[in-house]
């Protein structure tokens, strides 16, 4: 049978046209179907009772079995979809080999969406979006093949409406009700802070969190004025900070599209909540601190300032494997009988009363069943109303893995980006949820990206794309794009090259180095994260040389990162021009020995030639790390409305507040984010205990 092309967009405009009766399976059914079978965490099963008629979708099929895979985010998804003459009668999923407690948990209700909905175009599970979007391709290959017709689904492109309403939860389906002064929501970077203050202040805390366990904070806190810091410049002068000039730095980057105050507060408040953690991380015998002191070659000063604002905890010798921030945290809250912590369960949606003020929350509580394969199976789920009579403090995450969202309000991220293992698991749900109530939203939309993805020589950036983790891009070597050419100035800021990449061909470049990459990464003197060597004042940096080359083998070994004997082979292997790319690096390589370069003046110690073989090149993207706008608040991280006035009783910290961040992320402030996040939770809760 000949197929015929049926897209998405086609079908809404036959829709239009009053066509729908040629509706593809893009179209929802209104035939109820029920779903058999429990199945198991890592697959899916759904069937449709013998009796059920189908939906009217124009189409006709071939009975019998089909199967399908497409790519996921760290497998291939497989999907096995039985048909009768006219309908799906049972789709089972395996995604066992997608990420442990988010992709490899989906396989039940992406089934039961499917043959619910008689179509592979169903709603992605929030959270999950890639593994989502694999399951949707393969389950339109099976329609494709027992149709004869091809279907095509809307992917990330739908869902214009990201926001769409407050679920409407009956009185009757809540059966556990919970009282307390104060409810954090997501516990984290900005969540633990303000939990441990909370229980510290003497507050009855409760604390839920979606995950089965919290999140660990990040590796870098962000501050100004600490005793680590203090030792530092007492060796090194040059590091001392000036606290009017990096505020105004910070502004800088946000182009003014940010509160003063809260930046502020930020470098008033942060050396004391830094060494405040610091020291329930070293008097738990388990980590050390070490402020980050690094500038780089202050003989050349960059185009863009650094800051030595990074603290890293370190764990010390005689610490586990097992042992995380997170397990020195829970240790330090079991002391306090006024805190509670409760995971697996997820907010639902904010509770107000007449006036508008936030009193309480409903959420979803789950009980999970280990399984053989070392997944989680869902057995058993409830809902509960929590009651608060001070506040709510929202510290939940970004919006990174809600295709919608990222669509709606961040294409051009969504062009830069590829998927990769590694990265922020926000679905942006604590954020809907404050704007249900009636808050205020950024007005920019930002997100911190960093140059640490890679593609193969055959495929470019993009949201649908999956690729590898690539530490390595950040070393400012030479860079061009696909057509062979050099565009900016390496030694920027990374988001700054990203957004360079975003004025390029599929906003993709090329990383380029040799096998001299060694010694150049030590004269580089780069700061912050992307640092391979000891800081100046002897801290450790978060990883090392030895470590990133050992990934770059394995890129080599899985056709992300191309070695040549030339030039001219790279290049071809690359699929980037060969003459173009030869010149190119012809050109660097003189202004290299010149020690200036005059096309786009990077730093002389950075300016290191491409000369000796074995040569080195990668296909490079944007690692989306996390979305950075959200909700309005004030100095007191109370939510605001648009008209500026306080929803009373809701707070917000972290990932799902605002006005601080615009347009880009300072990354020159090392661990910025992660200190305004510790800052803001801490500020919050010592607010909230005093009312």
């Amino acid at each position: 049978m000949a197929k015929k092309e049926i897209s998405r967009k086609t079908f809404i405009k036959g829709l239009a046209a009053g066509a729908a009766s040629i509706a593809a399976f893009g179209a929802l059914s209104t035939v109820e179907k029920s779903k058999s079978g429990s199945g198991s965490a890592g697959s899916g099963s759904a069937t449709v009772p013998a009796d059920i008629q189908a939906a009217a979708s124009g189409l006709t099929f071939t009975p019998g079995t089909y199967e399908a895979t497409a790519k996921g985010l760290a497998s291939d998804v497989k999907v096995t979809m039985t048909f009768d003459e006219t309908m799906i009668t049972a789709c089972d999923i395996d995604v066992s080999g997608e990420t442990p407690d988010i992709g490899a948990m989906i396989g039940d209700e992406m089934a039961e969406k499917i043959v619910t909905a008689q179509s592979a175009d169903v709603d992605a599970v929030s959270g999950a979006t890639i593994t989502s979007e694999a399951v949707k391709k393969a389950a339109a290959d099976c329609i494709s093949q027992a149709s004869g017709t091809t279907v095509a689904v809307g992917g990330n492109s739908e869902g214009s409406d990201w926001l769409g309403e407050a679920p409407e939860i009956a009185d009757s389906d809540i059966t556990e009700t919970v009282d307390t002064d104060m409810l954090i929501v997501g516990v984290g970077t900005a969540g633990w802070p303000a939990l441990m203050t909370a229980a510290e202040e003497g507050v009855n805390v409760l604390a839920i969190e979606k995950g089965k366990a919290p999140t660990n904070v990040r590796e870098d806190i962000g501050a100004i004025g600490t005793k680590w810091q203090k030792e530092t410049i007492e060796q090194f002068p040059e590091m001392e900070i000036d606290k009017t000039e990096a505020i105004e730095d910070i502004v800088r980057y946000a182009t003014g599209y940010c509160k003063y105050d809260l930046i502020k507060l930020w470098a008033n408040e942060s050396a004391e909540t830094t060494e405040w953690i610091g020291g329930i991380l070293e008097d738990s015998g388990k980590y050390y601190m070490q402020h980050e002191g690094g500038l780089g070659d202050t003989r050349y000063p960059e185009r863009d300032k650094a800051y030595a604002t990074g603290h890293s905890p370190h764990k010390t010798d005689d610490a586990g494997d097992d042992v995380t921030t997170t397990s020195v945290f829970e240790e330090h809250l079991a002391k306090y009988s006024n805190a509670e912590l409760r995971c697996n369960c997820e907010l639902v949606k904010l509770l107000q009363d007449d006036s508008g003020k936030v009193v309480g929350a409903i959420a979803k509580s789950s009980t999970l069943e280990a399984q053989a394969d070392g997944t989680d199976k869902v057995t058993e789920e409830h809902y509960v109303k929590i009651n608060v009579a001070k506040a709510v403090l929202m510290s939940t995450s970004g919006y990174a893995t809600n295709g919608a969202m990222m669509n709606a309000l961040q294409p051009m991220t969504q062009e830069m980006k590829v998927q990769c293992k590694v990265g922020s698991k926000g679905d942006g749900s604590g954020i809907k949820a404050m704007l249900w109530a009636g808050a205020a939203m950024d007005p920019i939309h930002t997100s911190m990206m960093f140059n640490r993805c890679a593609v193969k020589p055959d495929e470019v950036a993009g949201a649908d794309t999956v690729g590898a983790w690539f530490w390595f891009g950040e070393q400012p070597f030479l860079k061009v794009n696909l057509n062979g050419e050099r565009f900016c100035n390496e030694s920027g800021p990374y988001e700054f090259m990203l957004h360079s990449m975003e004025m390029q061909p599929n906003h993709t470049y090329v990383d380029v180095f040799d096998a001299n990459n060694k010694e150049y990464t030590k004269q580089f003197q780069e700061v912050g994260c992307c640092r391979l060597w000891p800081f100046d004042n002897g801290a450790i940096s978060n990883r090392d040389y030895d470590s990133c080359w050992e990934s770059n083998e394995q890129l080599i070994e899985d056709g992300y990162l191309i070695k040549a004997d030339t030039l001219e082979e790279l290049a071809e292997k690359l699929n980037i021009p060969s003459d173009t790319f030869v010149k190119t690096v012809e050109r660097y390589n003189e202004l290299c020995a010149k020690g200036v370069d005059e096309d786009y003046n990077k730093s002389p110690h950075r300016m290191t030639p491409v000369d000796t073989a074995p040569f080195y090149g990668i296909r490079t993207c944007a690692w989306h790390l996390t979305t950075l706008d959200g909700c309005s608040i004030n100095t007191n991280m109370q939510v605001l409305r648009e008209d500026g006035s306080v929803i009373e009783g809701l707070y917000a910290a972290g990932d799902c507040s605002g006005n601080f961040f615009a347009n880009n992320y300072p990354n020159l402030f090392t661990g910025l984010a992660c200190g305004r996040s510790m800052t803001f939770g801490r500020h919050a809760a010592k607010y909230i205990a005093a009312l």
